[in-house]
């Protein structure tokens, strides 16, 4: 994939807004679902989001091949099984632990790209993914506590959300961003209504808390967040679209301490500044290379 400078830069700060909108809605997902069935909300917010992306690309789900269904179903399946795994695993682990498992994708991304499809980082890559690691480390605390199955589901999660960005990548080498979004996003909502109505949690949102919440999940960090995503994909590889993502979590932290008082210790603002730090570094270092001269003619 080749990456031009302005339009790289332009997806780098499109991802990182959008972290900031994953981060700022953080809260209000939390309060939202201590009133309301997790499932269901998923079920609510990621069909509301289906059916807004496909009235926007309409011409272009028509268009979409068989082999494109095929490819926004896979995308759909890892980005549903990261979900779920988050959900189940915490239920049996600490927010913490979770933050900084599924955090990991930072550096599975690189990894799994390399070994399954022979996919090149690049050192600087390589490298921000191993602070941005630490980052998270530190900004979930360390890792005071431990709980083996719980951890081993949200490390589930961050395989999964792995094999999004990859299967993501490949898939968009072929197919329409939009039409895909739409098949991925209809998945997500279906399996987590499917699952909402087995398990008797289906209910219909009253509180005008959960119904906010469900819209601007929706509309925003879900719609429009994975179209960003989608997008920016077309330009900026794989391994640098998980790094940038790894911001959430500061952004996550930050959106805490603002809107509900959590105050985060010396070693979170470190970590967070590593991730930030990070990210900062890996677009810096194509601008620090000296410009190589034209041949002579």
């Amino acid at each position: 994939m080749t990456e031009s400078r302005p339009r790289a830069g332009l997806a780098t700060l499109s991802l990182i807004g959008i972290c900031a909108v994953w981060g700022v809605t953080f809260p209000m997902v939390q309060d939202a679902i201590e009133h309301f069935p997790t499932m269901t909300f998923l079920a609510f917010r990621f069909l509301f989001a289906a059916l807004l992306v496909a009235v926007i690309f309409h011409k272009e789900l028509r268009g979409l091949a068989r082999d494109g269904f095929k490819a926004g179903l896979v995308m759909g399946v890892f980005l549903t099984a990261g979900y779920i795994f988050q959900t189940l695993g915490l239920d049996r682990t600490s927010a913490a632990n979770a933050g900084f498992i599924t955090g990991l994708f930072v550096v599975l991304t690189p990894i799994f790209g390399a070994v399954l499809l022979k996919q090149k980082a690049g050192a600087p890559a390589w490298a921000a993914a191993a602070v941005s690691a630490v980052g998270l480390y530190l900004l979930s605390g360390a890792g005071k506590e431990t709980h083996p199955i719980g951890d081993l589901l949200v490390f589930g999660c961050a395989c999964s959300f792995s094999f999004h960005i990859l299967a993501t990548d490949r898939a968009l080498k072929k197919h329409n961003p939009g039409a895909l979004l739409v098949v991925q996003l209809g998945l997500c909502g279906l399996v987590s209504l499917v699952a909402a109505t087995a398990a008797g949690d289906l209910a219909i949102p009253r509180t005008q808390s959960v119904i906010v919440a469900l819209v601007v999940t929706a509309v925003l960090a879900s719609a429009l967040g994975f179209f960003v995503q989608t997008w920016a994909q077309t330009i900026v590889s794989p391994a640098r679209t998980a790094l940038i993502l790894a911001s959430e979590p500061a952004f996550a932290g930050l959106a805490a301490y603002l809107l509900l008082g959590d105050r985060l210790n010396l070693y979170g603002w470190f970590g967070a500044a590593l991730i930030m730090g990070a990210i900062v570094m890996v677009e810096a270092v194509p601008y620090l290379r000296p410009v190589r001269p034209l041949p002579e003619g």
